[in-house]
């Protein structure tokens, strides 16, 4: 018998040690996810879809969070997969999906070689599960913002980080899903890996030549066709870091909450730490913490050094 969901109600702390003056800072705790991110919610409703249609093998292409969350449902349902990553993905996210028992590959330089490479692994009783751009994942992540609303708070703003939209598109669904369309949302991105920001600026759909950031998991050179409607149907914000940014707020994230977080992660966290003046006096200011399996102290030596 499968579980009734793959994903877990994670804490929602107020913080006391980010001040924004005026508000009130809540991080939601998707690091303490079962495969470390909040890819556990859409991606788990995903499997458990295809599952339910007779889906016997699951693929995926990833830059780590999404790949793991795939092997995690498939080990939770009893189902292979095979996972393709590009080069740059970290070797403790690569572990984690082999613990969780799938198959990996590493084809490409980007996301994106390694997405088409994934699709030729497709057979007649198996299902590509994308990592951001499929609408059955939305209503997975959109239960972040059911969690929130249970525990008695409601944004007045989220702040999020953004790689290839999936994150954005379920936030925008759940915010709508309780009345709050107008609640306005921050969406981070590094500076080398900003194809959002190149969408609502070209007011277009936009592609990056190249990506170049230390938050490999944000490195989609663009995003899905939903997240440029979400940017024309709600408040969104485009906020832009350095991957220093992103790393000290990782580091400082560390020592003050005693959670580990990748860069893409942090992304989200520098706009709390240094925050734009959208979020000046705002009330309830919502953090998805979204995680990231594939951090370790090594790791984080090879992140400082790239951007020392």
């Amino acid at each position: 018998m499968s579980p009734d969901c793959l994903h877990h109600n994670t804490p929602l702390l107020e913080s006391r040690k980010i001040s924004i003056a005026g508000s009130r800072v809540w991080l939601k705790i998707e690091a303490m996810q079962p495969a470390g991110s909040f890819k556990n919610r859409g991606v788990g409703a995903a499997c458990q879809h295809y599952a339910s249609q007779g889906a016997r093998h699951f693929v995926s292409s990833s830059g780590g969070n999404a790949g793991i969350a795939t092997a995690y449902a498939g080990q939770q349902l009893n189902i292979p997969v095979n996972v393709v990553v590009p080069r740059n993905a970290p070797e403790t996210a690569i572990a984690a999906m082999q613990e969780f028992g799938a198959g990996v590959e590493v084809n490409g330089d980007t996301w994106q070689e390694a997405h088409q490479r994934a699709l030729s692994l497709v057979g007649d009783d198996s299902v590509v599960i994308h990592p951001f751009d499929d609408p059955i994942l939305w209503p997975g992540h959109a239960t972040l913002i059911d969690e929130v609303i249970d525990s008695g708070v409601r944004p007045d703003a989220v702040v999020l980080s953004v790689g290839g939209g999936g994150l954005l598109c379920g936030i925008a669904l759940g915010l709508t899903n309780h009345g709050l369309s107008d609640c306005p949302i921050i969406a981070v991105e590094t500076e080398g890996a900003a194809s959002l920001h190149g969408a609502i600026r070209n007011d277009a759909p936009f592609m990056l030549d190249r990506i170049e950031t230390i938050a490999n998991t944000l490195g989609a050179k663009q995003v899905c066709e939903q997240a440029r409607a979400v940017t024309r149907s709600h408040d969104v914000h485009s906020y832009l870091v350095s991957d220093k940014q992103a790393l000290d707020a990782c580091l400082r994230f560390r020592d003050q909450h005693r959670v580990l977080v990748e860069p893409a992660c942090g992304a989200a966290l520098s706009a709390v730490y240094e925050p734009p003046e959208v979020l000046n006096s705002i009330g309830n200011i919502l953090v998805v913490v979204c995680g990231g399996m594939g951090v370790s102290d090594q790791q984080f030596k090879t992140w400082q050094a790239a951007v020392s």
